[in-house]
């Protein structure tokens, strides 16, 4: 197998989980909003497919990823309907604690993927790591507006982009050492993924703007 078909299989890998994990942090902040079932597939969809959109537009990139993943909205559809069955049926409450675990995993994997495929478009490094940054935090930022809230990304003061620029720049680091694109991905999305339940767990903070 070629370096670019590897490459290629293990970014569809990344990107369907990735998109599937903040899909459900999508579904589960709706539900926790009370939305109907339009309102939670609308936001599932936006938190998942948005952050990548946009990295797709300013790479002028074409089809768009979901565009030439098509079968990913059927998908979409089906995952929002069993999961809202389940929450209802085993009367599960979607709590905020809930949500951040899939949106820790989703921030990872598309923080990797956007700064490798960012990479591929002979982006200089930190151009390659915003894009990773953007893809991973805008999905976030959409879901959270949408759902009449300010961003966590800018809000809650526990490390969330910060968590997708590290894991993008060991993508770059992983690129510039000829390592192999897959072992990347893994590593860049694992630092993101880890750091981001460290701050969660331990509670740590950024520094915030304090008014006298």
């Amino acid at each position: 197998m070629s370096t670019s078909s590897s490459l290629a299989d293990a970014l569809i890998v990344v990107e369907t989980a990735g998109t599937f994990a903040f899909a459900l942090s999508g579904l589960i902040e709706a539900a926790r909003k009370r939305l109907d079932a339009v309102g939670v597939c609308f936001v599932a969809g936006l938190t998942a497919f948005g952050g990548g959109t946009v990295r797709d537009v300013l790479l002028d990139r074409r089809p768009f990823f979901w565009v030439a993943h098509a079968g990913w909205l059927w998908a979409l559809l089906v995952v929002c309907a069993l999961v809202m069955l389940v929450l209802r049926a085993r009367h599960l409450p979607p709590t905020e604690r809930a949500m951040q675990a899939p949106d820790a995993f989703g921030l990872g994997l598309f923080a990797a993927s956007g700064t490798q495929i960012a990479l591929d478009a002979s982006m200089p490094s930190i151009v390659a790591v915003l894009m990773g940054t953007v893809t991973a935090a805008f999905g976030g930022v959409l879901r959270d507006v949408v759902c009449n809230e300010i961003p966590r990304v800018f809000n809650d003061h526990r490390p969330y982009a910060v968590c997708a620029f590290a894991g993008g720049w060991v993508v770059v680091v992983a690129h510039v050492l000829g390592w192999p694109p897959p072992l990347g991905l893994v590593a860049g999305a694992t630092l993101a993924v880890v750091l981001r339940f460290l701050s969660l767990i331990f509670d740590w903070k950024l520094p915030a703007w304090r008014q006298q």
